[in-house]
């Protein structure tokens, strides 16, 4: 038996899951972002209440609707891919989220712009962003590097690109935020909510789409 939860967007949030499924009673294994699967496929009524609940402090939640299911299955498969692989695929996105989860990308991209307000393509874009902040910190490679790693045609694309979104260039970011690198390297709880909050809500970052194309 499969769950699945929103907003688990880190390995410290599966840490927090797989705790409380043990708390719980449950044998749980983790098997990627957002998906936990129930090892003897039984959970009772009171165990999913308490689970919802326990879920919830952490700022996680359980979901059961089918279409968010589908919408929380793309983001995971893109956070996944940005931020905890280790080379991009060199396959278009588009024809790797249709080959990670079997679905026509037409139809994907139509339901994940209708319930999240923006498009996939954006979205990725927008987890780039964050992706290229936590390199920029980490202070290991330079812009081109960053650049290459993530697939822009150039340092100055990738420069371009950020300071559409975050209104800064990529050298003053660092320069400003360096001393947080602490805090990227612990990845405590803090950090995880505010790291869900722009990939889970990206339209908190700009109020105007356009700007992302």
């Amino acid at each position: 038996m499969k769950l699945y939860i929103k907003h688990m967007v880190s390995l410290r949030c599966k840490m927090v899951v797989k705790e409380v499924m043990k708390n719980l009673g449950l044998q749980s294994l983790v098997i990627e972002l957002g998906v936990v699967e129930i090892i003897n496929d039984k959970i009772t009524i009171e165990q999913h209440d308490q689970l919802k609940k326990s879920l919830l402090l952490y700022g996680l939640e359980l979901i059961d609707d089918k279409k968010n299911i589908l919408i929380e299955k793309i983001k995971n498969v893109i956070t996944d891919m940005i931020h905890y692989s280790e080379k991009l695929p060199n396959l278009n996105y588009s024809d790797y989220i249709c080959q990670k989860l079997e679905y026509d990308y037409t139809y994907l991209s139509n339901m994940f712009s209708e319930v999240k307000g923006i498009t996939i393509q954006q979205f990725i874009i927008i987890n780039k962003i964050e992706r290229v902040k936590e390199l920029l910190l980490y202070n290991e490679l330079n812009l081109t590097e960053i650049a290459q790693k993530l697939h822009y045609s150039s340092g100055a694309h990738l420069s371009n690109q950020f300071k559409k979104i975050t209104g800064i260039s990529p050298s003053y970011f660092r320069q400003q935020k360096q001393k947080r690198r602490g805090n990227l390297e612990t990845c405590d709880l803090a950090y995880c909510a505010k790291r869900r909050l722009v990939m889970h809500n990206p339209n908190s970052l700009a109020s105007n789409n356009a700007q992302y194309v």
